[in-house]
């Protein structure tokens, strides 16, 4: 059974700075058993930061290929990190991990997802400063990723707090706030067997903790969610980056175990 995995991984063929195999290498010498490369998936608002048409089938050629070439030193997962406004899906995946970084809006789908100071420009633009109805539509959103597809892992749940503790554009503490939190684990749950405790933010210095939120743990918990720790890795040196501290906040969420993927499927392991 892994011991150490990661299926949270980007790399130069969408906005991560390292090569597959420098990944690999790297997960190597970290002492990973196994590790899931997961691109953005294609879409056609923004040209820089994921798969494209071009570069789609050499990202599925390489990754099968590196399978190959480190078989039996680590095993290695072909998967995607699938955006609510694609409308395209490889073939051949291993796996897949359904996110949104965008909103529809009054100019379609806009991300949100643009640092401190352009998130909050666009609050501004199309929530009126209202960061309560901003987390509104994001969850309002998050919860239709299922009507995309069949999915394995729900990304980052409450993405919209990268940049709260900078900014404070959001009351995370408004029991609206937790309304509309929790109505989408309602109408995710049966739909997305996993979410992941994602410490990515941290790595990028967005955060001092992982997320979800230790609040939204125990809802994801109640519900019989189980649980993936990913590092949502575009960076090799930080490949492992927080993986204890997101497993005391399962344990202090009430989880006992987390979930690897393997040649035979998502298996369950003890905490």
């Amino acid at each position: 059974m892994y011991k150490k995995q990661n299926l949270h991984t980007h790399c130069t063929f969408c906005d991560g700075k390292n090569t597959p195999e420098e990944m690999i290498l790297e997960a190597l010498s970290k002492g990973f058993d196994s590790l899931g490369f997961s691109s953005h998936s294609y879409h056609p608002y923004l040209k820089t930061t994921r798969i494209n048409a071009e570069n789609e089938a050499a990202y599925l050629k390489e990754i099968t290929l590196l399978k190959e070439t480190y078989k039996g030193q680590i095993d290695i997962f072909l998967g995607i990190e699938y955006e609510i406004c694609s409308e395209h899906t490889p073939e051949g995946l291993d796996y897949k991990i359904g996110a949104a970084h965008y909103i529809n809006t009054c100019d379609g789908f806009v991300t949100f997802d643009v640092g401190a100071e352009g998130t909050q420009k666009y609050v501004d633009k199309y929530f009126g400063g209202d960061g309560l109805a901003f987390s509104k539509a994001y969850y309002e959103t998050v919860a239709t990723i299922p009507e995309k597809g069949d999915f394995d892992i729900l990304a980052h749940f409450d993405l919209i707090t990268k940049n709260n503790d900078s900014l404070k554009f959001i009351d995370t503490t408004s029991p609206l706030y937790k309304k509309y939190a929790t109505e989408a684990i309602d109408a995710l749950a049966g739909k997305i067997p996993f979410f992941e405790v994602n410490t990515g933010a941290i790595a990028r210095g967005y955060r001092t903790s992982p997320y979800p939120s230790l609040d939204l743990l125990k809802e994801f918990k109640r519900r019989g969610f189980g649980a993936v720790i990913t590092s949502d890795c575009h960076d090799k040196n930080y490949l492992d980056c927080h993986f204890d501290e997101a497993r005391e906040l399962l344990l202090l969420a009430g989880f006992k175990s987390k979930f690897v993927l393997t040649q035979n499927g998502f298996e369950e392991i003890s905490l």
